[in-house]
């Protein structure tokens, strides 16, 4: 008699948390340590870019025009309107990726998380907390990427964002000045999900 142990299944990991909690810091890092098998969605925005991000890089920047067609030809894996702009994830991306046998990384606001959940409840959900909401209020003064209006209405939603907790699988403290720490336990959540015996299976 022979045995195989089962070939685990590669998971799409749903990745959100309040604007200014780290979650672009944190991916960052994780794409520094390139750990084999796993992809990474850019998302596609309309906002306009911003000094030093990188087009295809940071996002995949569109005007709304483009963005729409996309939304009527269905190949979104969500999107949402946040602060006057347009953000979603390119489903054919996402689908590919997992055909490939990768694991997926998506980086979503928590609007678009509860999206997902709808069309994929079987993806892992974590949510990036702040070590406290006066922290996370500090680094969003401190970013100085958004204008006052923008940064009032980041600040006034921040509470009800992080009342959304409880629809999440995991959550990750992304403490100052321990970015290792947060990618660490990321990657244990992957590790642990890529274990199960009765995998979570996404069908896109």
């Amino acid at each position: 008699m022979t045995f195989s142990p089962p070939q685990p299944a590669p998971v799409l990991l749903i990745l959100s948390g309040p604007s200014g909690v780290g979650k672009d810091a944190v991916l960052e890092r994780m794409k520094e340590r390139r750990l084999p098998g796993l992809k990474f969605i850019t998302t596609i925005t309309t906002r306009s870019q911003r000094p030093r991000e990188i087009d295809g890089k940071d996002y995949h920047f569109t005007n709304q025009a483009d963005f729409k067609k996309l939304i009527n030809q269905n190949e979104l894996l969500e999107w949402a309107e946040v602060y006057g702009n347009f953000y979603g994830v390119p489903k054919s991306s996402v689908r590919e990726a997992l055909k490939q046998g990768s694991d997926v990384i998506v980086k979503v606001d928590v609007q678009g998380a509860a999206s997902i959940k709808k069309i994929a409840p079987e993806a892992v959900f974590v949510f990036m907390l702040p070590p406290s909401l006066e922290e996370l209020k500090d680094r969003l003064s401190r970013r100085l990427t958004e204008s006052p209006e923008t940064l009032k209405r980041r600040l006034e939603t921040a509470p009800e964002e992080l009342h959304q907790l409880q629809g999440f699988d995991y959550f990750v403290v992304n403490h100052d000045g321990k970015i290792d720490q947060a990618v660490s336990e990321i990657s244990a959540i992957l590790a642990a999900e890529k274990s199960k015996v009765h995998p979570r299976r996404v069908n896109l």
